[in-house]
């Protein structure tokens, strides 16, 4: 052994080499073969020899042609319909009577390429041979995990077939077949280079970068050589394997024989009826980027043993069995959140993809395009990485691009872009970045946020991804909120968990009035709960008390404060149209650094133009023209626009040609939701020990007039060390403080906190803020909602480029996950991936 590489060809020299062998076994008289042959083909080969009768000394042309038709007899073809393989090779060598390249009554086909012969069939097959035990032995395990059929080919694919293995010298990039001894590991295909010596064999001779590549490794990348392939190649060793114990190896691009469960079809069964995600060491516990069997439900997560509606328009060559393609996406998905501080590139992939025979060469190559697809599309290679070069190939390129409005959606489309390798310019009215993010530090350092702050449900949330790349803490929020009534008294949880129970259950007959009902038959949100109430009331006789009505009006403000407006705005048909939807999962977390530390560092590199108002687009031409209002014009291929709502609404944009009918419908079919926020620092945490390291605690109106006036209140230094408590003002609550100063405000605030701790002194504070979003010129509000008589749909069609040219994203174009700073990021990178993918 030299390089523990086998380097043959079978082509058309070899043929007509193979043509001139016969022609001398035959004429030699004794019809020994120069290569070892069974006994069974030596003696067929003497039968038919033709030896010409005594005193006959010249043969006609004719004879000749016969005798080498009759030699062609003795080199069965595969009887594969389609294979190119006319002389075909035994690959197992496994049996002493192995037909090599020579006579076997017939050829097994796994590729075009790859042949084992019957006789090392029946070594394996055959219960009275050598190699029964070994092949009944893979088959126990095969069976014991894995749910395809343990069939002899599917043994010689997994066993027996050789592995082939990539050059890694950037001049040279063969492949090579190593000998059937060599176990193909990640650590060796990373650094296989052509010569390599194993066990101490020196290498002699040339350059073996030089020896010519297998000429079988040219026809893998052709279509019908994947269409000739009999089994689907199943990985071992694969990352995903950790993450999908619950699976069958087989259903999701992995061998039986390779994987480490010990699992029985009894228990992979009772394992799927669990769902629960595995626990990974070193992985954040938010990365559960599978499905477990028999789960749903939750957001940006994949089933592993099916494709995706895109990944099939992508990759339909798969359609009819995804094999190969799930366990190439399975493979990346599982290393890009092991690792996804850096870029995941087909260098890191390629080496653990651990699969025997020539498919592997096949799986390398297709993994490229896959990788190339997942970057696109944003699920790998995304946040806030920061790149050397460009993730896509250079024909996406040619695209200049212009970004209106830098907060996060903006952001997020423009760092995908940029690092997609376009040039992008991103035009920003204000003079700061973040748009409805906007933290402040003027609390004792304090970061608070005067916009978002918090993370609804962490689980495959990318602002999680883009936390751990950034090592940036989030303090989970616990689920106690205490009920505190003015007068300082704790409600009893009792009350609270049985008044919680009727809101639900309000909002669950308001859920099955509206199954029924179209958009012209909806009605206030507001006024459908009042319905449903007084009904429940006279129907059921139930009389509630007095601090339970309050409990009740609590609830109604959270609920206020989770629309964003007075409940008589908000559609009883559609307030909460995104719940049809897989939602993001788990833990509620503060960001306790601030939404700012994730999109300032999204910000780095970026050609942004802050104090750069857009006063029109013009998209009449092939070149959209961008004027802002001191008269600058730009100009690009494509705009992406990322304003809020209420700035399409009041038509501060003006679009040559208007838009469309139907997207100004949709724009004005959905509310500008709007909350403030009261901010106030104190000498001392006067509160801890009544609320006990509790994140929050509640405050029970006095009366329904006072609703949604500093409802809930949140300790901003979960650490213990600031002195900070933030609250909010929603609903009907908001026209009352619209005219106040901001320390009139904050007066009415700590007026609440005395009663709410009137046993104990409560300190003036030290400082605070108040936020002004509806005055805010290039905001002027909080998040969307759907208004009485507009659906979620709306949302979509927001979303829907115009021409090809202009585009739009933020948080009322995500139909999925609106009012929020992860569905307005998730807006930008799907934005981002429409105009690379045009």
């Amino acid at each position: 052994m030299v390089d523990g590489a086998a380097h043959y060809t079978v082509n058309a020299s070899g043929a007509r080499r193979a043509k001139k062998r016969i022609a001398m076994e035959s004429s030699s008289g004794d019809g020994q073969s120069s290569l070892r042959s069974s006994g069974r083909q030596v003696n067929v080969r003497m039968k038919r020899c033709n030896n010409p009768p005594p005193g006959q000394t010249k043969r006609k042309a004719t004879d000749t042609e016969e005798e080498e038709d009759q030699s062609e007899k003795k080199y069965r073809k595969c009887e594969k319909a389609g294979c190119s393989a006319t002389y075909p090779v035994c690959f197992a060598s496994a049996s002493e009577r192995c037909a090599k390249n020579g006579y076997t009554s017939r050829w097994y086909h796994l590729s075009c390429g790859e042949h084992f012969c019957n006789e090392c069939f029946d070594h394996y097959y055959r219960s009275h041979k050598d190699g029964y035990e070994t092949y009944a032995s893979w088959k126990r395990v095969w069976t014991g995990n894995g749910k395809s059929e343990p069939s002899l080919k599917a043994f010689m694919a997994d066993q027996q077939l050789p592995y082939w293995v990539q050059c890694t010298k950037p001049d040279c990039g063969k492949w090579r077949q190593l000998t059937k001894e060599i176990q193909l590991t990640a650590s060796l295909a990373a650094t296989y280079r052509c010569g390599m010596k194993f066990n101490n064999v020196k290498t002699e001779g040339p350059d073996q970068c030089s020896l010519p590549e297998d000429l079988r490794v040219a026809e893998v990348i052709d279509s019908w050589w994947h269409s000739m392939l009999i089994l689907p190649p199943l990985f071992k060793d694969s990352p995903a394997n950790p993450f999908l114990t619950a699976y069958y190896p087989d259903c999701v691009g992995m061998s039986p024989s390779g994987s480490t469960s010990n699992h029985s079809h009894a228990e992979l069964r009772a394992e799927h009826c669990r769902a629960v995600p595995p626990q990974i060491p070193g992985l954040c516990p938010y990365f559960q980027p599978f499905y477990q069997p028999n789960e749903c439900g939750k957001a940006l997560c994949v089933r592993p043993d099916m494709m995706e509606l895109d990944e099939l328009y992508e990759f339909p060559e798969f359609s009819r069995d995804p094999t190969m393609y799930l366990a190439l996406r399975n493979l990346i998905l599982a290393s890009w959140h092991r690792g996804c501080k850096e870029v995941l590139t087909p260098q890191n992939c390629a080496p653990h993809i651990i699969v025997r025979g020539l498919v592997r060469v096949r799986c390398v190559q297709e993994m490229d395009r896959v990788l190339l697809f997942m970057t696109r599309k944003g699920l790998i290679n995304t946040g806030v990485l920061s790149v050397k070069q460009p993730l896509l190939p250079e024909r996406y390129h040619n695209k200049n691009v212009i970004v209106i409005g830098a907060g996060a959606s903006g952001l997020a489309a423009a760092r995908q872009l940029q690092n997609f390798g376009m040039q992008v310019v991103m035009l920003e009215a204000s003079e700061r970045i973040g748009g409805r993010v906007w933290d402040d530090t003027s609390l004792g350092g304090v970061t608070v946020g005067r916009g978002a702050q918090i993370v609804n449900g962490c689980v495959n949330n990318p602002i999680a991804l883009m936390s751990e790349q950034l090592s940036i803490n989030m303090h989970k929020l616990g689920e106690r909120c205490d009920l505190f009534q003015e007068g300082g008294s704790a409600t009893d949880p009792a009350i609270d968990k049985r008044m919680d129970f009727h809101f639900n259950a309000i909002l669950d007959v308001v859920s099955e009035w509206r199954k029924d009902k179209s958009q012209n038959q909806d009605t206030p949100l507001g006024e459908k709960i009042q319905e449903v109430y007084k009904t429940f009331l006279q129907e059921s006789g139930v009389q509630f008390s007095q601090l339970e009505e309050k409990v009740l009006q609590f609830h109604l403000s959270n609920l206020e404060y989770a629309c964003g407006s007075t409940l008589d705005q908000v559609s009883a048909r559609s307030w909460d149209h995104n719940e049809f939807f897989a939602q993001f999962s788990g833990d509620h977390t503060l960001l306790t650094e601030g939404y700012s530390s994730v999109l300032n560092k999204l910000a780095e590199g970026l050609d942004i133009r802050i104090k750069s108002p857009v006063q029109a687009i013009d998209y009449s031409g092939d070149i959209v023209k961008v004027t802002s209002s001191n008269g600058t014009q730009w100009t690009a291929q494509k705009v992406l626009v990322t304003v809020p709502l209420t700035l399409l609404q009041k038509n501060i944009i003006k679009f040559n040609p208007p838009l469309p009918e139907r997207k100004l419908k949709a724009i004005h079919s959905l509310g500008a939701g709007l909350i403030e926020k009261v901010a106030l620092q104190f000498p001392f945490r006067f509160w801890d020990g009544k609320i006990q390291g509790a994140d929050y605690f509640g405050h029970i109106p006095p009366s329904p007039d006072k609703r949604g006036m500093f409802g809930v209140f949140y300790d901003m230094d979960p650490q213990g060390k600031g002195s900070v408590l933030m609250s909010v003002i929603t609903g009907e609550a908001l026209p009352s403080i619209r005219d106040m100063e901001d320390k009139d405000v904050a007066d009415q605030c700590m007026k609440v906190l005395r009663e709410l701790f009137k046993e104990q002194e409560v300190p003036e504070p030290v400082n605070y803020f108040v936020t002004r979003w509806s005055r805010d010129m290039w905001s002027q509000m909080s998040y969307s909602f759907v208004k009485t008589g507009g659906s979620g749909e709306a949302y979509d069609i927001i979303a829907e480029d115009v021409q090809g040219k202009v585009f739009f994203a933020g948080e009322a174009t995500n139909r999925h996950f609106p009012q929020t700073v992860t569905g307005a990021y998730l807006s930008g990178v799907r934005e981002a991936s429409k105009i690379a993918a045009l």
